[in-house]
């Protein structure tokens, strides 16, 4: 359709890699950038399949290229364009959830290795033409997810997880065949079968998409995951509160949808490979209860900072959302910058003695300034200091 050659073209990116392939045949746009253009959706990714050789194509539009071979694919990063290009192939799988065997293949066999019908459409780059497996431009029209083979969910149970996101970004149900069969998968303990590796990175997509609530959502209406369970309000009001530029808000997504008896989150995420700092998040953002009945009894703004001082901010907005909204707002509005106008230097040199007691002093002196017994005065917070010495 030379209509969707002429879409692509008015993306910068589309147009070069439209430039880069004008003389040269059997080159295809794949997948999700043909359905998100045929939706009239700006394309998230240009996936490119070529019959032939991806390396003279990688080399025309740019430097930046990273091969893998075993795949016969390349990734092409140049200024803000990513191309991620890969020869035609079909796929083989030796067992259910191992990573695929490929060997070369013409385009229309291609196709029948994607995950659902409406990412199995391709856009030949040369003469406009479109390819399209059975189903997927009505499943396209219909708003469904067809997967394109029985054993699709076996073979990879990853295709899961991502069914679960399409459906959340897109706004799509799946297709009654494939809502069976994604429930036979899982009942047959096919997500099990997933490295957690696998699964950590599929998580870390979800929080990535532009409703990461509502692909959540759909992961435990799946049952891929029985220690999510996605709470909207609660997450909403905790973003709400989250300091522009502070925090992780894929972070506070997803530790406000985990199931409060995960006993053993700690363990699960370290098997996802998240980092020590991430996990250390989610440990703290676990107590938000009961560090908003914490905040709440804080009777002096000294208190309150005692509770919430060196606490991870995505922890903080989630005590917030249960309940502690004023005390919270007060802490990241107000308290948590005020401070004092001395140090230790100035104890020093009004006569304090070195050690551990000049610490405690500065200490107690910042409380009395929360509470608002002194004032934001530096001789008057001295003398403070250094009563009783």
């Amino acid at each position: 359709m030379d209509d969707l050659r002429r879409r692509l073209g008015e993306l910068a990116c589309g147009r070069r890699l439209l430039d880069a392939t004008a003389a040269t045949g059997g080159v295809h746009l794949v997948g999700g950038a043909v359905r998100d253009l045929l939706l009239g959706r700006v394309p998230r990714e240009l996936d490119v399949v070529v019959e032939g050789e991806v390396l003279p194509l990688a080399a025309a539009l740019g430097t930046a290229a990273t091969t893998h071979e075993r795949f016969a694919t390349a990734t092409v990063v140049d200024g803000d364009c990513r191309w991620d290009l890969a020869a035609s192939r079909a796929e083989d799988y030796a067992r259910p959830g191992a990573l695929p065997d490929v060997r070369p293949a013409a385009i229309d066999e291609d196709l029948l290795r994607r995950d659902v019908t409406i990412n199995a459409i391709a856009l030949d780059l040369g003469d406009g033409r479109v390819r399209a497996v059975d189903h997927a431009l009505e499943d396209l029209q219909a708003g469904l997810l067809r997967v394109l083979h029985d054993a699709s969910f076996l073979d990879d149970p990853t295709r899961l997880w991502r069914i679960a996101r399409y459906a959340a970004r897109l706004g799509f149900e799946l297709e009654a065949g494939t809502a069976r069969l994604a429930v036979e998968a899982v009942a047959a303990g096919a997500a099990e079968r997933v490295s957690g590796s696998r699964i950590g990175s599929e998580l870390r997509l979800a929080l990535a998409e532009p409703d990461p609530v509502a692909a959540l959502e759909r992961i435990a209406g799946l049952g891929l995951a029985p220690w999510l369970a996605p709470d909207r309000p609660r997450t909403e009001q905790a973003l709400a509160l989250l300091p522009a530029g502070e925090g992780r808000p894929d972070l506070v997504v997803l530790a406000a949808a985990i199931a409060e008896d995960e006993g053993d989150a700690d363990q699960r995420f370290a098997g996802l490979e998240l980092t020590a700092v991430e996990r250390a998040v989610l440990r703290a953002a676990a107590h938000a209860p009961a560090l908003a009945s914490r905040a709440l009894a804080a009777e002096r703004p000294s208190r309150l900072a005692r509770i919430l001082r060196g606490v991870p901010v995505e922890a903080v907005v989630l005590a917030a959302a249960d309940g502690a909204s004023a005390p919270v707002a007060r802490w990241l509005a107000d308290l948590r910058h005020v401070g004092l106008a001395i140090d230790g230097d100035d104890l020093l040199a009004a006569g304090m003695a070195r050690g551990p007691q000049i610490g405690r002093r500065l200490a107690a002196t910042l409380e009395r300034r929360l509470d608002g017994e002194i004032r934001d005065d530096r001789e008057e917070q001295i003398a403070d200091a250094m009563g009783g010495t």
